[in-house]
């Protein structure tokens, strides 16, 4: 008896109310003891919950009268629309020298300032505070800046 490949499927909810959903299905689900592989809560993606599972049936019974749940998407989601929102690329790897960033942690919090050196091993950059009354040389983890503007490039 060969298995079928389990597959992506999307139930649009009230937002703000994808959490509480999310448990009603799974009480659901371990209650009825239906073929649900995962049940999927994205932070980015407001209103919907995604349910790992073999067929759209499967769906239907696991959310039927569930309060929140506005109706279930039509068709199949690809792992591909969602893969984005599952791995997050370090913060450092979109840096470049000459970037304008804004700090949102740490001391300096609220500040813009101009990329100087980027130290990938350490994950660390050296900043020039653009806010301050002189240059000041700051070295700050990557992970508390946040991208504002691209530096030109040379070829443009």
């Amino acid at each position: 008896m060969s298995k079928k490949p389990s597959r992506l499927f999307a139930i649009k909810t009230t937002g703000g109310q994808e959490k509480i959903v999310a448990e009603f299905v799974a009480n659901r689900v371990s209650t009825r003891k239906l073929p649900v592989y995962s049940i999927l809560v994205l932070d980015d993606m407001r209103g919907y919950v995604f349910l790992e599972t073999d067929s759209a049936q499967v769906v239907s019974e696991a959310v039927s009268g569930i309060k929140h749940v506005k109706g279930l998407v039509p068709g199949m989601i690809q792992y591909q629309d969602i893969e984005k929102f599952l791995i997050t690329k370090p913060i450092i790897s979109e840096l470049k020298v000459d970037d304008i960033v804004e700090i949102i942690a740490g001391p300096f919090k609220g500040m813009r300032a101009k990329i100087n050196r980027i130290e990938l091993t350490r994950s660390e950059v050296t900043v020039v505070l653009l806010d301050a009354p002189y240059q000041l040389p700051v070295t700050i983890d990557a992970n508390y800046l946040k991208l504002s503007s691209q530096a030109k490039s040379e070829g443009s």
